[in-house]
């Protein structure tokens, strides 16, 4: 490589009259192949704090976009130590293109610097937010609620195909794990009662424990988790790829409604499904709370169905059961609503699957508890 392939610089600092002043005179090729030798050089010579600074670039043989950006760069980072003037002279009107170019783009490539919020602006940001989030919510809810309406006054217009579809996917399908982490629970719960009522000899008691625990609480709120997780967030990733593929928008120009294909069958086909669920769950934790009975306390599989035909009640069963189809509409709409906010790319596909889990699971345990109150006053 010669000399006029390589990218060189001259430094001339200022005179007794102007003491703050440096000249930078360049000279030879500043392409991508010949600016390594003076890159570090001249950022280190960039961050002095001259007041005034003249590039000659009269001596510039050849520039391509690597050299034009780091003269950009060298301009912008005199500015921004304080200099006063900074000037670049005697470049080819070819070469001055080019570097306007790079300049004009740096201006809109550099990220906007946004203000600093206070505490208050903040909180009162993510009100609002919330507000008109809960309003869509609503909005939602309303139209579904109208679809189901329009449904019941023509069943013809029932789905009945995707019912049976998502009935197969959101029930049948998530037996296995549902069957698996009932049955666990009920280990665990007969477990940590077992170390305790052997104390007193109350072992008996603790078909109570597993019994009341699982029917009325366990088994509903468990369930309605794992299909939170399973089937909410795979309805909110669905629809949401829908709607970035535009495919939401071709449906209704052929004249078929969102809802009534893509929401109405999640909902009903999950009212029917996890009641269903519930009860494979209670039954698999009781046999888990069962097994570890059998083997810490010594209580046999049928003294163990005698006892807890005494200790639970049918309204215990109930109450844990009529649970559920509330909880199947909070998953199905909340996972539903959440794939309709969907919008730009797939990274808001996987924010919007994220978030439906998280209300999906919080709304869920906020009904439990609301129901928790409600029986209690009603004595159940």
């Amino acid at each position: 490589m010669t000399a006029r392939q390589v990218a060189r610089f001259e430094i001339e600092t200022g005179t007794a009259a102007v003491p703050a002043s440096v000249n930078i005179r360049c000279t030879g090729a500043w392409t991508v192949q010949g600016i390594a030798p003076v890159e570090q050089p001249l950022t280190a010579v960039a961050q002095t704090d001259a007041v005034d600074c003249v590039i000659d670039a009269s001596a510039i043989s050849a520039l391509d976009t690597a050299g034009a950006w780091l003269l950009h760069r060298t301009v912008r980072t005199l500015e921004q130590r304080g200099a006063r003037t900074v000037r670049i002279i005697g470049l080819r009107p070819e070469f001055n293109t080019l570097l306007q170019l790079i300049t004009a783009h740096a201006a809109t490539a550099e990220p906007a610097v946004l203000p600093k919020v206070s505490l208050l602006a903040g909180i009162g940001a993510q009100t609002w937010y919330s507000l008109i989030h809960l309003t869509g919510m609503l909005a939602f809810i309303g139209e579904s609620a109208i679809v189901f309406l329009r449904s019941l006054l023509h069943p013809r217009r029932i789905r009945w195909l995707p019912i049976l579809h998502n009935l197969q996917t959101a029930g049948f399908e998530a037996l296995p794990i549902t069957g698996l982490l009932s049955f666990l629970m009920g280990v665990v719960i007969a477990y940590q009662g077992a170390d305790q009522l052997q104390q007193f000899g109350a072992n008996i008691f603790v078909v109570d424990l597993v019994g009341l625990a699982m029917l009325r609480e366990l088994s509903p709120l468990l369930t309605a988790i794992i299909v939170a997780g399973r089937s909410g967030s795979a309805w909110a990733a669905q629809i949401g790829t829908m709607k970035i593929g535009e495919e939401i928008d071709a449906l209704r120009t052929i004249g078929v409604g969102p809802q009534e294909l893509l929401v109405q069958p999640k909902i009903l086909a999950l009212i029917i499904a996890l009641p269903l669920l519930t009860v494979f769950a209670d039954i698999t934790g009781v046999i888990g709370g069962m097994v570890m009975a059998s083997n810490m306390l010594d209580i046999s599989f049928q003294l163990f169905i005698d006892r807890l035909e005494v200790a639970v009640s049918l309204s215990s069963f109930l109450t844990g059961v009529s649970k559920a189809p509330v909880f199947a509409v909070i998953i199905a709409l909340v996972g539903c609503f959440q794939g309709f906010q969907a919008s730009g790319s797939a990274d808001s596909v996987g924010r919007q699957t994220t978030v439906s889990v998280v209300h999906s699971i919080f709304l869920v345990i906020v009904a439990d508890a609301l129901f928790s109150i409600v029986f209690n006053w009603l004595e159940l």
